[in-house]
């Protein structure tokens, strides 16, 4: 498939993307059952399956362990995965980091800041690449937590310049994570690549979330700018609590068909 191509048409015609991550074989299957335009095998697995503080320590090994799963799962939408931190230091470095993924199946990878060197090496030996601008979840120690972008004039200059010169590159599509509304909306309507906003306003040209934040899995953390769909832990913990009643009353609802 060329992503580039679709992603840029559906673009120009005003066709909103909807972007959600996963990490297994059944929320892949269910996203893409759903209609999902894309599914992203995100670092954020490190904080949302393995119960790590952020996503720093997650392995290329780790990414593509999970994005084998999900390609199991999906049949026709594409699959990015994340570029790990410190798997692309160096275009040459990106590239075999990239091409491992796209081994196990991913059609596109997304790395994170202003890399236009490691970008157009990678596009060069046909690799699609996402890029990530704004604040960039593998900084945050060195940040001291995750603050807004574009506040400041320079800085919102900074990101407008870095975002053209990632499109220049070949980026296919660009994540703009917890970027000031306007400057969402002006790089949006500079650049002929879609805006994918996570925290960003309304003004991209489609929006990505975690799914478990969409979905109300982890009450234990939920980001500011995330308006959780449902409430999915709540009936999760029901479940197991009725399951751990009737088994411990040795109930003959039990179904013990299946294990």
């Amino acid at each position: 498939m060329n992503i580039k191509e679709n992603l840029i048409t559906a673009k120009t015609l005003g066709r909103r993307q909807a972007w959600l991550t996963a990490y297994d074989y059944p929320s892949a299957r269910l996203l893409e059952e759903s209609g999902i335009d894309l599914i992203l095998v995100g670092d954020s697995l490190g904080m949302v399956v393995l119960g790590q503080k952020d996503t720093i320590d997650v392995t290329l090994d780790e990414i593509i362990h999970h994005l084998k799963a999900v390609r199991r799962g999906v049949k026709l939408v594409p699959v990015a995965a994340d570029l790990p931190f410190n798997t692309y230091q160096t275009p040459e470095q990106a590239l075999n980091s990239a091409r491992l993924l796209v081994e196990a199946g991913a059609d596109a990878v997304k790395l994170e800041g202003p890399l236009p060197d490691q970008i157009a090496l990678l596009v060069s030996n046909g690799i699609e690449v996402i890029g990530h601008l704004g604040m960039l979840p593998q900084h945050v120690r060195e940040e001291g937590g995750y603050h807004r972008k574009g506040k400041t004039e320079s800085e919102a200059e900074a990101i407008l310049q870095a975002s053209l010169d990632l499109q220049a590159a070949g980026c296919c599509a660009l994540v703009l994570e917890i970027v000031e509304e306007t400057l969402s909306e002006e790089i949006s309507r500079q650049l002929d690549i879609p805006t994918i906003g996570i925290g960003s306003g309304s003004k991209c040209d489609g929006q990505i979330l975690v799914t478990p934040d969409l979905l109300g899995l982890q009450p234990w953390f939920r980001p500011a700018f995330v308006k959780s769909k449902t409430d999915l832990a709540t009936p999760f913990q029901a479940a197991v609590r009725e399951y751990i009643r009737e088994t411990k009353e040795g109930s003959p609802k039990l179904n013990n068909g299946h294990d």
